[in-house]
């Protein structure tokens, strides 16, 4: 196994390490997902409606740039609605003809939040809001991993930010030699993944 496989491989037992210690959260927020949903204890619930701060007080403590700036973060919606769908058909197309597995948009896109209690209705449209334009931006950016896996595996000269994880194990820049069979490679790699989200 080469080090940046080792590398991988202990990325992913720290992503396995932490979504443990969010499930450990759940227990000590007393709640648990059944077919995944999520119940909370009836007290818990209970208290909950009581920490909720009233929509017009959580107005009235807003600052009027932040209320501004509000048609403009909405304003996004139809571009991101634009790429949900066009990302939807150009997988639907595309994917069963390169052998890529398709990405299951649910694994992405989480809409749950609005279902807390100790929230008013503002602040629920905001996390409904939030949880599928992150989810549809989440979802996009495997479709393009897979993608890029299958067409370009080449590593930039650069550092990136953020790379998706199949970025890793992409061909060094400039390893002319490798080329060929690296793109081979990446090709073998996306099109065997399952359709379980990557990490």
């Amino acid at each position: 196994m080469s080090a940046i496989e080792n590398l991988i491989t202990r990325i992913r037992d720290l992503q396995d390490e932490l979504e443990e210690e969010i499930a450990r959260k759940g227990e000590a927020f007393r709640y648990r997902l059944e077919n995944d949903r999520v119940v909370f204890e009836d007290e818990v619930r209970r208290q909950h409606r009581k920490l909720r701060i009233k929509l017009w007080e959580f107005l009235r403590a807003t600052r009027p740039m932040v209320v501004l700036t509000a048609p403009v973060i909405y304003a996004l919606i139809v571009p991101l609605v634009l790429l949900d769908l066009f990302v939807a058909i150009y997988q639907a197309v595309c994917f069963p003809v390169y052998g890529i597995p398709k990405v299951r948009r649910r694994d992405h896109v989480r809409i749950d939040r609005h279902k807390l209690q100790y929230l008013n209705g503002l602040q629920k449209l905001n996390c409904v809001y939030c949880g599928y334009a992150n989810g549809v931006i989440s979802w996009v950016r495997e479709v393009a991993g897979r993608t890029e896996a299958y067409w370009c595996p080449i590593k930039h000269a650069g550092r990136m930010g953020a790379p998706h994880p199949h970025y890793p194990l992409f061909i060094d820049y400039g390893d002319a030699e490798a080329y060929a069979d690296g793109l081979e490679a990446s090709r073998e790699r996306v099109q065997t993944l399952d359709e379980t989200p990557e990490r």
